[in-house]
């Protein structure tokens, strides 16, 4: 559980520090691999909670998530199509059902320790 932790910590220090300025052209990429990046994140919260996380499976998805949908983002720029809309609803509602198991796995952990 730690990997993510450190990461985002570690990517909020940088991206504070460091001055770094993105061309617009790349924007849209950059959109999508957050998003990706987020969905991983708050999976592994997840995974954590519920006792099956695997550091391995975290950092793989990690970049396999980000390579997809920033290749999606691609090909839908080289073929004049919004397959980054695709991306961006796939990850939109991954994101949104684990943020709703994490809540409620820490609703019933609140449960329980509220009865004792």
């Amino acid at each position: 559980m730690w990997l993510p932790a450190v990461g985002l910590i570690l990517g909020i220090i940088l991206g504070a520090i460091l001055d770094i300025r993105i061309p617009s052209v790349y924007l849209n990429y950059l959109s999508i691999a957050v998003l990706a990046s987020l969905d991983t994140i708050v999976g592994g919260i997840r995974a954590h909670l519920q006792h099956v996380y695997d550091e391995k499976v975290f950092v793989s998805g990690f970049f396999f998530n980000i390579i997809l949908a920033v290749g999606l983002a691609f090909l839908g720029v080289q073929l004049g199509v919004d397959l980054y809309l695709a991306a961006i609803f796939a990850f939109g509602v991954r994101l949104f059902q684990n943020i709703a198991v994490i809540r409620r796995i820490l609703l019933k952990k609140y449960e329980m320790r509220k009865e004792k």
